[in-house]
């Protein structure tokens, strides 16, 4: 069966069994507000890309009002801080109670823990944003760090409908964009029907899964789209992910990439759900799109994860509540003067944040350090970049900004992963300073 004719049985399967009006906005899903200026030969201009990263520290902002927990350090300093923001300051709120990120988010009340922790001020939280900025970065003054540190990295795939068709598209397409574009414009000529009101696991997700396996058109991001399980993977280990400012990294073998802006969510050993932060789920279309049994290699490479810039901690400001109807936003900037902007609600997800927690932790599976789950996106950027035909991918010195009203701005320039500097301080290595510092 071609390409076009297993998707056309697919999607008639389930026109046949929705009945919600599409609109305009599930496929604006896929529509990305791009610009392209100078350079018309695709190539960008390192240059030009540190200057608009040094530009975008002076309009970096620092979230709302809120109890919030991050991670700083500076060199010289005998181990990184915890830290909080206080009136626009940044405070060392390191203490032997809770040294850690884990520890705070292991207590009964992290946020009312951290708000009543006595700190040591260390500078403006614009100094810091600004200082954490890669290309400008002055390691001698203090800087951000990723907020979490000891718990497990994981996310969740496909929880979005659009990411869920977008992923098809790669599986059909087999790594190569040239083929996507023409599967993706089949698509949008064929769907007519709203699947965003389906429920993952619910009789009417099982009807339509049995029609399509009736059909002889089943797809493995189908089943983790609309099936009983969700995906969850591990993006990287404990300590091995980066923060607001630093640079992100891509596998060199990688011609298809993308960056995927998300809300992550902090979750105590005991499965409660304490706090939220910005993610950058790095990924590799290509890689991914050849077999999924690369997901390793598509997901989990040296600086693909980035958190930031800080956990906003649950309190009377802030709920999952907020986490659930928060608008994710992202904006791509070239050194060849590209722009590429869009913007994603959470109110679409098809699996609840609880939801994903609970599949990834609980009786089945413990995790003594918590973790932080990347919660998915439903932003697939496809207009060209470059080339007709050659879909979105980036460049070296792209500068990715995600926000969210009430979680901040998460800043980062991309690179190759072995060009970004390498992971080299684990937990060992945070457990041996605390340790020298009479914290354990």
């Amino acid at each position: 069966m071609t390409p076009r004719a297993l998707l056309k049985a697919a999607l008639d399967v389930v026109v046949d069994l929705s009945h919600q009006k599409l609109g305009q906005e599930f496929l604006l899903c896929y529509h990305d507000s791009t610009v392209q200026v100078s350079n018309p030969d695709g190539r960008g201009d390192a240059g030009v890309a540190e200057s608009r990263e040094a530009d975008l520290t002076s309009t970096t902002v620092s979230p709302p009002e809120g109890t919030l927990l991050g991670r700083a350090v500076a060199e010289g300093w005998p181990h990184p801080a915890l830290v909080t923001v206080r009136g626009g300051r940044v405070f060392d709120i390191t203490a032997k109670a809770a040294p850690t990120s884990r520890d705070v988010c292991e207590t009964d009340d992290p946020a009312g823990y951290v708000a009543a922790a006595p700190g040591r001020e260390i500078g403006p939280v614009a100094a810091l944003l600004e200082n954490s900025m890669a290309a400008t970065r002055d390691p001698a003054k203090p800087y951000l760090l990723p907020p979490v540190d000891l718990q497990a990295v994981k996310a969740s795939g496909v929880t979005f409908v659009v990411s869920l068709l977008e992923r098809v598209i790669e599986e059909q397409a087999r790594g190569s964009p040239e083929k996507a574009d023409l599967i993706r414009a089949d698509i949008a000529g064929l769907i007519g029907h709203d699947l965003s009101k389906l429920k993952p696991g619910s009789p009417e997700a099982a009807a339509v899964k049995a029609r399509l396996i009736a059909r002889g058109v089943w797809s493995q991001y189908l089943e983790v789209g609309i099936g009983p399980d969700a995906e969850i993977f591990s993006k990287c280990q404990p300590m091995a992910s980066v923060g607001h400012g630093a640079d992100v990294g891509l596998h060199p073998v990688s011609t298809w990439n993308n960056p995927e802006p998300e809300i992550a969510v902090v979750a105590s050993s005991r499965g409660r759900i304490v706090g939220a932060t910005l993610g950058n789920d790095v990924n590799l279309r290509d890689v991914e799109g050849r077999s999924a049994l690369l997901l390793g290699k598509a997901k989990d490479n040296n600086a693909s994860a980035a958190l930031g810039p800080f956990i906003r901690l649950f309190d009377g400001s802030f709920s999952l509540d907020d986490v659930k109807s928060a608008v994710v936003s992202l904006k791509v900037e070239g050194g060849d003067g590209f722009v590429l902007e869009g913007a994603s609600s959470m109110a679409e997800i098809s699996r609840s944040p609880e939801e994903l927690v609970a599949a990834a932790m609980g009786a089945h599976h413990q995790y003594p350090d918590g973790m932080v789950l990347y919660l998915g996106t439903m932003f697939a950027p496809v207009k060209d970049r470059g080339e007709s035909g050659k879909g979105f991918t980036h460049r070296r010195g792209d500068i990715v900004t995600i926000a969210s009203e009430k979680l901040g701005a998460l800043v980062n320039r991309v690179e190759l992963a072995t060009e970004c500097p390498p992971w080299t301080y684990g937990a060992s290595h945070l457990m041996r300073d605390l340790a020298r510092a009479g914290l354990l």
